[in-house]
């Protein structure tokens, strides 16, 4: 759809909801270079400055992303959609499946710098465990990288004496991850909480998520409980917003 009364806007975004309309009508694919600097002085009589801005904005917005050297290009990296309620159902990890397998669908996904370690539960999270802030958690932290690209960072807290001596210990926790093996434990995940905002990355963050600047994160904070309503896990996760869909599908 075009944009109207961008007249109004300063020239550098005019330019930009140009290029972006040429986008989505398919004047560039995926994968293809933009005009770059010169050429949209040229084109719209404009200082280096304002082209170099309206480019910014396209690449803030994760429609482009910028190659050394060689110029501002279409994204080509599908979205992720996120299915929120069905990843998470039973029958997936339940028949070791990881809750992933409902997002990739077939594509090269990639766990990197897993980590498990031992320490004590920060304060946020012990309140959600109902831990003392003194007791130790079992934290498994992780990087997604699908199809090449890094979409998200994980950091799982499970309490440290409920998974003592469990593959959930362990870099690989087996077939269905953690959910399947706390089930194993008695403590089988039977409801879920999804907290959702949106912020500005940290340097860290943005250098492994390899984030154009000005691209934002998308903090998700699940936490899973078990029958008695005992919370079980909180994970920690953060998306890169240019690279998801999120999705809920549920009843009336």
């Amino acid at each position: 759809m075009a944009n109207h009364g961008t007249g109004r806007l300063p020239k550098y975004r005019q330019i930009a909801a140009e290029l972006r309309d040429a986008i989505q009508a398919g004047v560039y694919g995926p994968g293809d270079r933009l005009p770059g600097e010169n050429e949209l002085m040229a084109e719209h009589g404009v200082a280096r400055m304002t082209a170099r801005q309206a480019l910014g904005v396209l690449q803030s917005e994760g429609v482009v992303e910028a190659r050394k050297g060689a110029g501002v290009f279409v994204r080509s990296f599908r979205p992720v959609r996120r299915r929120g309620v069905q990843r998470l159902a039973e029958d997936v990890w339940g028949a070791g499946r990881s809750v992933w397998s409902a997002d990739v669908e077939g594509r090269d996904l990639v766990v990197d710098g897993v980590r498990v370690t031992e320490e004590a539960a920060p304060g946020p999270v012990a309140g959600v465990l109902g831990l003392e802030e003194a007791e130790t958690v079992c934290v498994r932290r992780r990087r997604f990288v699908l199809d090449g690209k890094p979409v998200m960072l994980s950091s799982s807290y499970l309490p440290a004496a409920l998974v003592a001596g469990t593959a959930i210990t362990t870099p690989d926790s087996g077939p269905g991850g953690t959910y399947a093996r706390l089930a194993e434990l008695g403590c089988k995940p039977v409801h879920f909480r999804e907290e959702i905002r949106c912020r500005m990355p940290s340097a860290e963050e943005a250098e492994r998520l390899q984030l154009s600047p000005g691209t934002p994160v998308v903090d998700i904070c699940r936490t899973a409980f078990a029958e008695s309503g005992r919370a079980v896990e909180v994970n920690e996760m953060t998306l890169d917003s240019a690279s998801y869909v999120l999705e809920y599908d549920f009843g009336a």
